[in-house]
C-alpha cells in the first residue's frame, strides 16, 4: 500500500471508487473474482447472496440479521470470509487482505460493498470526486507512536 491517485472505474456504468477483489471461503478454498465499491455509508463489508453459493456457503446457515440499506430493510447472513484487495490499475499481488472476517451476504444486493468496520476503519481515504480519483493509505504514526 498505499493506493495513490487511483482512477474511478465505471461500475456498473457510473464512475465509482472501485477495487478489484478476490473473495475466499476459508473453509472450502473456493474463491470468486469481482470488484467492490468503496462505500463510506456501509457499516460492514457486504456481498451479494448469490456469491455465497459459488463459494460453498449455505446462505441461510449464516448468522441472520436485519440490515438497513439505501433501498430499505433487508436480511443478511454472516459467513466467515477472506477478501484480497488489489490495486485498480496494476497487476500483481494483493495490497491488503481482510482475513477470516464475518461478512454479510445479502439477497437484495447486486454489488460488493467495501464498508467501514472491516476495511475503511484501517485507512485514510481521500476522494477527489471532481477528478474521479481516490487514494487509500495507512494513517501516519506520530513520534508518540499514535
Amino acid at each position: 500500500m498505499p493506493l495513490d491517485n487511483c482512477s474511478f472505474l465505471p461500475y456498473p456504468e457510473t464512475p465509482h471508487p472501485v477495487l478489484p477483489v478476490i473473495i475466499h471461503n476459508p473453509h472450502t478454498g473456493k474463491y470468486w473474482r469481482t470488484y467492490g465499491i468503496i462505500d463510506t455509508g456501509a457499516d460492514e463489508c457486504a456481498i451479494p447472496a448469490w456469491i455465497a453459493a459459488k463459494l460453498g456457503h449455505d446462505l441461510e446457515q449464516g448468522r441472520r440479521s436485519n440490515a438497513t440499506t439505501g433501498g430499505g430493510e433487508s436480511v443478511a447472513y454472516a459467513h466467515t470470509t477472506s477478501i484480497d484487495i488489489f490495486h485498480p490499475q496494476k497487476d500483481g499481488k494483493a495490497v491488503y487482505t481482510l482475513s477470516n472476517i464475518p461478512v454479510d451476504y445479502m439477497p437484495d444486493l447486486d454489488i460488493v460493498l467495501l464498508g467501514v468496520r472491516s476495511f475503511l476503519s484501517e485507512f485514510v481515504l481521500t476522494i477527489d470526486y471532481p477528478r474521479f480519483r481516490f487514494s487509500i493509505k495507512y494513517p501516519e504514526v506520530d513520534a508518540r507512536g499514535v
